[in-house]
C-alpha cells in the first residue's frame, strides 16, 4: 500500500489565502482644499515581481462578451429621505500652468458636495539597494569562490546576486513544455514620457480614472493628441510628449447618485447629478526609452547595470490599462462577476474568478506571466444580513430585538466590520464611509451634540430629519470617524462591492474556494488562453498599439528536463534494502520494508478530549491497531501505556491551567520520563495551541494529536501516517539516499567533510492583526551524510518584519548542536530561505548573509563557504505538457516529478530554476522557483538541481518526493509551531482581537517560551 503525506489533522497548516496588496481608501466626509500626496516625490519605483503575500486559488470559467460587477440588493431602491440641494453648473476651462491667475480662493475652498469616494493610500516600493560592502570578520580557511569565481581578496565583499554559472543543465530526459508566459516585444527606440499627476481633492482610483478619461476627451490639443495610460494614483505615461512640461486643468465631473458598478454605463439623463471640481496638475518627470532594457535582456550590458525598473513599470501600466477599465483590480489581479460567475462561499463572503498578470524579464525577453485566480470578497448586502451570515448569534439578537450583544460578541462584530467601506440608503448620496469602530452604547441610548451645543437623541434625529424609525435599537451604531461622533445605524448601511475579504476563512469556506479553484492542466490552460483572447485581457484596448507593443497570444514553448529519481535506502528485518522509485508519480510503499531507522517508544500514554461513549470504547482497539502497524513498519511501540487512557471533557482544552495539571499528572505517572503522549480529540479546538505549548515548553513531552472521526475505522494508511510522524518526532527517519551526496557529487561533498543544510522562514500574523509579533524559525541538519534529521530554533520578532532579526544567534545555536552530534563544525553551509520576494533579495542577502557570517565568527578561525538559496512557492508560473510532444503523457496530466526548467522563462542573468519535484494529484502543479543569491561552493546548474531534487525524497512524513526542499519545509513547520505558542485559548486580551491599523510603531515582540531541553534537538514540529 502507498503511504501518502502524513499530516497531524490538528497541526495541518491553514490555507494561506491570497493577500495581494490592495489599495485601501481613507474616509472622506467633506471636500478639502488640501492636496493629498499619494507618495513622496522622486523617482518612480517599481518591481516586476509577484507579490508573496497572497496565494491565489485557481479555477476555470467561461468567457462571455463582457465583464462587470452589476448587482442588486434589497437596499438599492430606497427612496431619498432628504432632498439634496441643487447643484451649481460651472463652466471650466483648462489652463496652462504658466498662465497668471487672479484670486483663486474660491477654487481653493472647493465645492462642498459629498466626497465621491474615499482617497487612496499609495504604497511606495523602494528600489533595491545598490551594492554594499562589508568587512569580512574572519579569515577564510577554504578556497571559497564568489559566484563561481575565486575571490581576489577578503577585505571588502560586495553582495552582488550570483550569476548563472553556465548555459543551463543537461542531465535528465528532455521534454517539450508550455509555460504561461507570453512574449512581449517592444521598440527600444520608442520613447515613453513619464508624468506625475496630482489631483485635488484626492479621489478614489475609479474616480481618478474617470477624471483622466474626461481630460483626454476635452483637451486633446494640450496633450498632443496622445492617449496616455494611468495607474489611478500619481503616474501617467504617454507615447508622445505633451505641449508643455507643466499643465494645470480644472475638471468638472458629473457623478450619478446611487451605487454604480464598475462597468455599468451611467445614463446621465435618467439620474440626478452632482458636479465636483478637481484640480489636476501634470508635470513631466522623465523621458524613457527601451535601449537599456534591450541591452540588459540581450546580456550585452555591464553586469553592474541594474534592471531598468521604471521602463518595465511603464509597459506594465500599459498592459494593465485595458483590464483596469473593465474589472476590479486587486494587487496584480483582476476580478469580475461575469468571468464565469460569482459563488457564495458562506459567512458573508463571495468568490470571484479573475486573472493575474505580471511583466517579467526572462531569457527570451520581456514576458507577460498570466495565470487564473480566484479569491474571496465581501458580499455586497446590508450590514445586518451580512452579520447574520457571519455569526449565528446575530439571528437571535435581530429576532428578539431585545437582547444586546455580549462583550465578546461585540468584539467579534467590530472585528468583522473594521475598515470595511459602506454606503447609506436613507438618503441619496455618492458618499462612501469606512467603518472605524462600534459605539459603546446601543442605538437607543445614543446622543450627540448639535451645532448649537444642545444634545440630540439619535432616534429623534432620524425620525425628525428622515421620517425613519430605527428598528434595531438594541444594536450599537457604526462609528465612521476617529475624532468626532459620527454614527450610522447598521440597518441603514450597505457594504460596498469589490472589497477583498481579509478575514480568516473557515474550513467550509476554504473547501469551497479550493473546489472552485482546482482545475486540471487542460482546463487551466484553456482559461488562460481565453484571458489572452478575451475582451478584458491584457491585450484588450488600443493602448498596446499606441505604445508599439506586440504581445504574443500563445504560451511560450520550451524544453524542460525530467531528472532521474535517486536510489533510496529502507529497512528490511534489520538489513538495508535499496529501492528506486519507478512509478510515474515516484511514490513508493513500505509493504515489504521497514523505515530506515525505527525508534523504540516504551513509555507513552493516551488522553482523550470529548467523544461519545461509543467513540471512547474504541480507544483500546485503536491502541492495538497502532502498535501492530508500528511493528509492521519497524517501529516499536509498547502495547501497554504507562497509565490507563485518561478521558477528559472538551472544555478542559479551553482552560490552560487545568490542561497543564492533567498533563503533569500523566508525566508524573511515567516518573517524569514520558516519551510520547497521544491526544485524541472530538473535534478541532483552539486549545490545541495550549496543548502543544505546555507539552513542549513546560513539561517536555512529545505529543501526537488525532481526531475521533479518523478512529472509527482507521485505515492502514491513516495508521501508517501516524506511525511515521511518531517515529520522526522520537528521533527516527523514514528513508535515506542509497548513494549519499558525497557519492553523487564528489566535487563538492566528501564523507569526512560534513555539510549542514539549513532552512529559514518567517510567519506573519493575520492581515487584520496589527500588533502580534512575527515568528522566525531556522532549522539545520545535524547528521551527515544522511542529512535527514533537523534541529530547530524559533524566535518572535517585530510585527511583520521579514528580515530575521536574531538569525546570528539561532545559526550559532544550531552549529553548536551540529558540533555536539558530529564533534566537528560543518565544512559548508547550504542555506535555504523561504518567503522572500524579488524586491527583498538585496536586503535579505546583505543582512542575513552577514548574520550567518557573524554566527560563524563566534568559533575560532571558522569561515565556511556559504551557498544561499531563496525558495519561492507563491508565484504564478505554471508548466503544461505540450500536446503530442510526449506519447506517454496525457495532455491533462501534470508534469512529472523531477521536471526542471532553467532556460527561456528564467532570469536573463541570475542563477535560478523552476523544479516540480512532486506529482500533482489535484489541480495544476506549481513548480518551486529556486534562486541562488550567493554561491561560494561553485555549483553548476546540474549540481544545484540534483541536490535539491534528491533532498526532496528525504522528507520524514511520507513515502514520496515533496514539492518543497525539506529544510525550507521544516522551517515553515517550525515557524508555524512558534506561532501556536503565542495563541492562548483562555486569554481575552490577545492582540488579534484589536486589529487597529493606526499604531505609530509596532509593539515590542512577546518572547516565545523556551523549549524543554529533552525535546530541543528532536523534530517535534513534524
Amino acid at each position: 500500500m502507498n503511504i501518502g503525506p502524513s499530516a497531524d489533522s490538528l497541526s495541518s497548516l491553514p490555507l494561506k489565502q491570497v493577500m495581494e496588496e490592495e489599495d485601501e481608501s481613507n474616509t472622506s466626509t467633506k471636500c478639502t482644499p488640501k492636496t493629498m500626496s499619494f507618495r513622496e516625490r522622486g523617482e518612480r519605483a517599481y518591481t516586476y515581481h509577484h507579490h508573496r503575500h497572497h496565494h491565489l486559488l485557481q479555477n476555470s470559467y467561461t468567457f462571455g462578451y463582457g465583464f462587470g460587477f452589476g448587482y442588486q440588493n434589497q437596499y438599492q431602491n430606497f427612496p431619498a429621505l432628504l432632498p439634496l440641494p441643487p447643484t451649481i453648473p460651472l463652466q471650466l476651462t483648462a489652463f496652462n500652468q504658466n498662465h497668471t491667475f487672479g484670486h483663486k480662493s474660491h477654487l481653493r475652498r472647493g465645492v462642498c458636495s459629498p466626497a465621491l469616494a474615499t482617497s487612496s493610500d499609495y504604497h511606495v516600493q523602494d528600489f533595491p539597494a545598490g551594492k554594499r560592502e562589508i568587512k569580512n570578520p574572519v579569515s577564510m580557511p577554504y578556497n571559497r569562490k564568489e559566484n563561481g569565481r575565486k575571490k581576489s581578496d577578503s577585505k571588502a565583499m560586495p553582495y552582488a546576486i550570483a550569476r548563472r554559472p553556465d548555459s543551463g543543465g543537461v542531465e535528465g530526459r528532455v521534454v517539450t513544455l508550455l509555460a504561461n508566459h507570453f512574449l512581449v516585444k517592444f521598440s527600444p527606440s520608442h520613447r515613453v514620457f513619464h508624468y506625475d499627476v496630482e489631483i485635488s481633492p484626492s479621489p478614489s482610483k475609479d474616480i481618478a480614472r474617470r477624471i483622466k478619461k474626461k481630460l483626454v476627451e476635452e483637451h486633446p490639443s494640450l496633450l498632443s493628441g496622445a492617449l496616455p495610460v494611468y495607474d489611478g494614483r500619481r503616474t501617467l505615461y504617454s507615447p508622445v510628449e505633451f505641449q508643455d512640461d507643466r499643465l494645470e486643468f480644472f475638471i468638472s465631473l458629473p457623478v450619478s447618485i446611487g451605487k454604480t458598478s464598475v462597468d455599468e454605463v451611467v445614463d446621465l439623463s435618467q439620474k440626478k447629478q452632482e458636479h465636483k471640481i478637481f484640480r489636476v496638475n501634470i508635470k513631466l518627470v522623465s523621458k524613457l526609452d527601451g535601449k537599456v532594457l534591450s541591452s540588459y535582456l540581450d546580456s550585452k550590458g555591464d553586469d553592474a547595470t541594474p534592471l531598468p525598473q521604471e521602463y518595465i513599470h511603464a509597459l506594465d501600466v500599459v498592459l494593465r490599462e485595458g483590464p483596469a477599465d473593465k474589472c476590479i483590480a486587486s494587487g496584480r489581479s483582476f476580478y469580475s462577476r461575469l468571468m464565469g460567475g460569482a459563488k457564495e462561499i458562506g459567512g458573508g463572503a463571495i468568490a470571484y474568478r479573475g486573472f493575474f498578470q505580471s511583466l517579467r524579464p526572462t531569457q527570451q525577453g520581456l514576458a507577460l506571466n498570466v495565470d487564473f485566480s480566484v479569491t474571496a470578497f465581501h458580499e455586497s448586502i446590508g450590514v445586518i444580513p451580512y452579520l447574520q451570515k457571519r455569526f449565528d448569534f446575530m439571528h437571535d439578537v435581530c429576532q428578539t430585538k431585545a437582547r444586546c450583544l455580549t462583550a465578546e460578541e461585540r468584539k467579534e462584530v467590530e472585528r468583522a466590520l473594521k475598515n470595511i467601506r459602506i454606503f447609506v440608503c436613507h438618503r441619496e448620496t455618492v458618499q462612501r464611509y469606512r467603518v472605524h469602530s462600534l459605539t459603546e452604547e446601543v442605538t437607543e441610548n445614543l446622543w450627540f451634540p448639535d451645532r448649537d451645543g444642545s444634545s440630540l437623541r439619535l432616534l429623534h434625529y432620524f425620525k425628525d430629519h428622515y421620517d425613519y424609525d430605527v428598528q434595531y435599537r438594541n444594536l450599537p451604531c457604526l462609528q465612521i470617524s476617529r475624532r468626532k461622533p459620527c454614527y450610522l445605524p447598521m440597518e441603514l448601511c450597505v457594504i460596498c462591492e469589490g472589497q477583498k475579504f481579509f478575514g480568516k476563512l473557515s474550513d467550509d469556506q476554504t473547501a469551497k474556494l479550493l473546489k472552485m479553484g482546482c482545475q486540471r492542466p487542460l482546463q487551466r490552460k484553456a482559461i488562460i488562453d481565453g484571458v489572452m483572447h478575451g475582451p478584458a485581457g491584457p491585450t484588450s484596448g488600443s493602448m498596446v498599439n499606441e505604445f508599439k507593443l506586440h504581445v504574443a497570444r500563445e504560451m511560450t514553448q520550451l524544453k524542460g528536463r525530467i531528472l532521474y529519481p535517486p536510489k533510496l535506502k529502507l529497512g528490511h528485518s534489520g538489513h538495508v534494502r535499496n529501492l528506486t522509485p519507478s512509478r510515474h508519480d515516484c511514490q513508493w510503499n513500505l509493504l515489504d520494508s521497514h523505515v530506515f531507522e525505527g525508534t523504540c517508544v516504551k513509555r507513552w500514554a493516551i488522553i482523550s478530549f470529548g467523544g461519545s461513549t461509543d467513540q471512547k470504547s474504541g480507544i483500546p482497539r485503536f491502541i492495538n491497531q497502532l502498535c501492530q502497524r508500528c511493528e509492521q513498519l519497524g517501529i516499536f511501540l509498547n502495547k501497554s501505556t504507562v497509565i490507563s487512557p485518561l478521558f477528559e471533557p472538551m472544555h478542559v482544552l479551553a482552560n490552560a491551567k487545568v490542561l497543564e495539571s492533567k498533563l503533569r499528572k500523566i508525566h508524573k505517572a511515567a516518573f517524569n520520563n514520558l516519551q510520547l503522549l497521544i491526544c485524541v480529540m472530538e473535534r478541532k479546538h483552539k486549545g490545541y495551541a495550549d496543548l502543544k505549548r505546555i507539552a513542549e515548553t513546560s513539561i517536555g513531552v512529545l505529543s501526537q494529536c488525532c481526531l475521533y472521526s479518523n478512529l472509527g475505522r482507521p485505515s492502514s494508511q491513516f495508521l501508517a501516517n501516524i506511525a511515521l510522524k511518531i517515529n520522526a518526532k522520537v528521533g527516527g527517519c523514514t528513508v535515506a539516499l542509497y548513494n549519499s551526496l558525497p557519492c553523487q557529487m564528489p566535487r563538492l561533498f566528501k564523507h569526512d567533510e560534513p555539510v549542514i543544510f539549513m532552512g529559514a522562514d518567517v510567519t506573519h500574523p493575520h492581515p487584520l492583526d496589527d500588533s502580534s509579533p512575527s515568528v522566525a524559525a531556522v532549522v539545520g541538519s545535524v547528521n551527515w551524510p544522511a542529512a535527514n534529521k533537523y534541529a530547530s530554533r524559533m524566535r518572535s520578532q517585530t510585527h511583520r518584519q521579514e528580515i530575521i532579526q536574531d538569525l546570528a544567534s539561532m545559526v550559532k545555536e544550531i552549529l553548536d548542536d551540529f558540533y555536539e552530534e558530529l564533534s566537528q563544525l560543518p565544512r559548508r553551509i547550504m542555506f535555504f530561505r523561504d518567503g522572500v520576494s524579488e524586491t527583498q533579495f538585496n536586503k535579505v542577502l546583505h543582512d542575513e548573509l552577514e548574520a550567518i557570517r557573524r554566527a560563524c565568527s563566534k568559533f575560532p578561525a571558522y569561515d565556511p563557504p556559504i551557498t544561499f538559496f531563496v525558495v519561492q512557492k507563491r508565484h504564478h508560473t505554471r508548466l503544461f505538457p505540450c500536446e503530442g510532444a510526449d506519447p506517454s503523457q496525457s495532455n491533462d496530466e501534470n508534469v512529472h516529478p523531477g521536471t526542471v526548467v532553467d532556460t527561456v522563462i528564467t532570469h536573463p542573468r541570475e542563477f535560478d530554476f523552476y523544479l516540480c519535484s512532486h506529482w500533482g494529484v489535484k489541480g495544476t502543479s506549481r513548480p518551486i522557483h529556486y534562486h541562488v543569491l550567493w554561491d561560494e561552493s561553485g555549483f553548476s546548474s546540474d549540481e544545484a538541481q540534483k541536490l535539491v531534487y534528491n533532498l526532496c525524497y528525504t522528507f520524514v512524513r511520507c513515502t514520496k518526493p515533496i514539492s518543497l526542499v525539506p529544510p525550507a519545509y521544516y522551517a515553515h513547520l517550525a515557524a508555524y509551531r512558534g506561532r501556536l505558542y503565542l495563541e492562548r485559548s483562555d486569554s481575552g486580551t490577545t492582540s488579534s482581537t484589536s486589529p487597529t491599523v493606526s499604531r505609530s510603531a509596532p509593539p515590542q515582540a512577546i518572547p516565545l517560551p523556551k523549549l524543554s531541553d529533552n525535546i530541543r534537538k528532536l523534530m517535534f514540529y513534524c
